[in-house]
């Protein structure tokens, strides 16, 4: 079935949007369908130009990415209070819930640029909240946690920076934080994902690290041979966003690529 809408313009020109819906059986669930749709101007009469590009950003996965974010206080107050068996449950959750939007993603097809960004900004949350409160308990090492900041806030900034340039005019508050407009999409390199799931892996063990100890497992010696890795990976991922392989820039419809792949 297809629904056709017209919006009428100044001087009787017409903007013409379709929305397009299949009526076979899917498995996606219509609540949180991803949709990609092409705001058009008229150019000549009777014709029309693609000139930004929308999509919708409320899909499954996505809430699941969110989830996975609001449970960070909830982390940190449990570690900060010592309660380790909750602290533990609730990063068990987590790495659940980070597998599992990534496999929806895949199978429903609702992989969207908003998705690439928030993805990866719950994963470093969680790494952020579990760094701070690990070396507040005096679990984990004041310079490696300093390492892991410096890192991610020198590629924060560069995030930023990419935003704005690969924005198109005008560039304005509104436009630059709407996420439906999308303009640069994050492209993690291998040893930056190699990283995070080493960091989350340092951070689960220090975590669960006061319950083995008192089960009779000495990891000391593991952990700290795993922070000198988590050391290397982390300067070595900051570097690998140096060049052009870690982003790229979305071509507008009707307009010339802001940039290279």
């Amino acid at each position: 079935m297809s629904v056709t809408v017209f919006l009428r313009a100044p001087r009787g020109a017409r903007v013409l949007g379709s929305l397009a819906r299949s009526t076979a059986v899917s498995a996606r669930p219509p609540l949180f369908s991803a949709a990609v749709q092409r705001i058009t101007a008229p150019t000549k009469p009777g014709k029309t130009e693609p000139t930004e590009l929308h999509e919708s950003p409320y899909t499954l996965p996505n809430a699941l990415t969110v989830a996975r974010i609001a449970a960070c206080p909830f982390l940190a107050y449990a570690i900060v209070k010592g309660d380790f068996q909750i602290a533990t449950g609730i990063l068990v959750a987590s790495g659940l819930t980070d597998w599992l939007d990534g496999y929806l993603a895949r199978k429903w097809n609702q992989k969207t640029v908003i998705g690439s960004i928030i993805d990866p900004m719950a994963d470093k949350m969680l790494v952020t909240t579990l760094v701070v409160c690990l070396t507040y308990k005096g679990l984990l090492p004041l310079p490696l946690a300093v390492l892991i900041f410096g890192r991610d806030f020198a590629l924060s900034m560069w995030a930023f920076y990419l935003r704005y340039k690969s924005l198109p005019p005008p560039r304005t508050l509104k436009r630059y934080f709407d996420p439906t407009m999308p303009s640069a999409e994050v492209q993690p390199t291998q040893i930056s994902k190699i990283n995070t799931a080493l960091q989350l892996v340092l951070m689960a063990f220090t975590t669960a690290s006061p319950l083995l100890v008192s089960a009779g497992y000495p990891i000391g010696a593991y952990l700290e041979g795993l922070q000198w890795i988590v050391a290397g990976t982390t300067i070595w991922s900051g570097l690998s966003y140096v060049g052009a392989s870690g982003y790229k820039f979305l071509k507008q419809p009707g307009k010339k690529r802001l940039g290279k792949k």
